[in-house]
C-alpha cells in the first residue's frame, strides 16, 4: 500500500483529501505540526507528498527543498496560487506536478496515480533515511542533517551511526560495532573503532549536535 503524506494546513481540505485517498486504498497521513514537517516525513517514509505552498512557519518551497536533500519521492504541489511564476518555481525547485485550488478529488487521485506509476512502475524505491531526535542520517548519500546544516560521513561513520540509531534505547557493544563495519572483528582493533567514533562525534558537533554518542565504560556506546 502506498503511503501519502498530506501537508495542508486547511483541516477541511486535508480531511477530504485523506478520505478520498483511503477510498482508493492508499495510506494517507496528515501533518499537524507544521514546524516539523521534515521529521514527520522521515518517520512516515511516504511514497508521495501532497504539499501546499502557503503554510505556517515555512512555506512549501522550503519544505520541498528540505525533502529533496533526502529523497527523490514525488511531490505534488497543491495551492491557490495561479501564476506561472509560482508553478515554474514549484517545478524547478523539485516538484513533480502542480494542482491548482479549487480542484476535484477525482483529478487529485488521477495525478497521484500518474506520479506513483511513473516513479514506482519499474523499481521499488525506498527512503534510506534514519532519524534520532533532531538528527537525520541519509545512509545512501552518507550525510547527516540537523535543520539546515549538513556534513558528509565516511562509510564506516555512517554504519556506526546507523547501528546506534537502530538501537537507540540500547547499549551497543564495541564488538557488535566492529562486526557491523568489517564483518569480522579480527580485521580491526579497538583503537581503530575509537578513532571512527571520535570523528563521528566531531562531525555531529559541527552541525550543532553535541554529546549525542555516549561512551558506556566497559560496555560500548549509546545515543543520548
Amino acid at each position: 500500500m502506498y503511503r501519502i503524506l498530506i501537508v495542508e494546513d486547511d483541516n477541511t481540505i486535508s480531511s477530504i483529501m485523506e478520505d478520498k485517498l483511503k477510498q482508493w486504498s492508499y495510506e494517507p497521513e496528515r501533518v499537524l505540526d507544521f514546524k516539523n514537517v521534515l521529521s514527520h516525513f522521515t518517520a512516515f517514509k511516504p511514497h508521495l507528498v501532497l504539499l501546499d505552498i502557503n503554510l505556517p512557519y515555512y512555506d512549501g518551497f522550503y519544505w520541498c527543498s528540505q525533502i529533496r536533500q533526502l529523497s527523490s519521492v514525488p511531490i505534488i504541489f497543491i495551492s491557490s496560487r495561479d501564476t506561472d511564476n509560482d508553478k515554474i518555481r514549484a517545478i524547478t525547485q523539485g516538484g513533480d506536478d502542480y494542482l491548482e485550488k479549487p480542484f476535484s478529488m477525482d483529478l487529485l487521485v488521477a495525478k497521484v496515480q500518474a506520479a506513483l506509476r511513473r516513479t514506482y512502475a519499474y523499481s521499488d524505491q525506498t527512503l534510506n533515511v534514519l532519524q534520532y531526535k533532531e538528527l537525520i542520517l541519509d545512509t545512501e548519500r552518507l550525510q547527516i542533517h540537523n535543520h539546515d546544516k549538513t556534513v558528509d560521513l565516511t562509510p564506516n561513520e555512517s554504519r556506526i551511526l546507523a547501528v546506534l540509531i537502530r538501537n537507540e534505547n540500547k547499549v551497543v557493544s564495541r564488538t557488535r560495532l566492529m562486526r557491523a563495519l568489517w564483518d569480522d572483528e579480527s580485521f580491526v582493533d579497538d583503537n581503530t573503532l575509537t578513532v571512527n567514533v571520535n570523528r563521528l562525534r566531531r562531525k555531529l558537533e559541527a552541525i550543532g549536535l553535541e554529546d549525542y554518542v555516549k561512551t558506556i565504560k566497559g560496555e560500548g556506546y549509546s545515543l543520548q
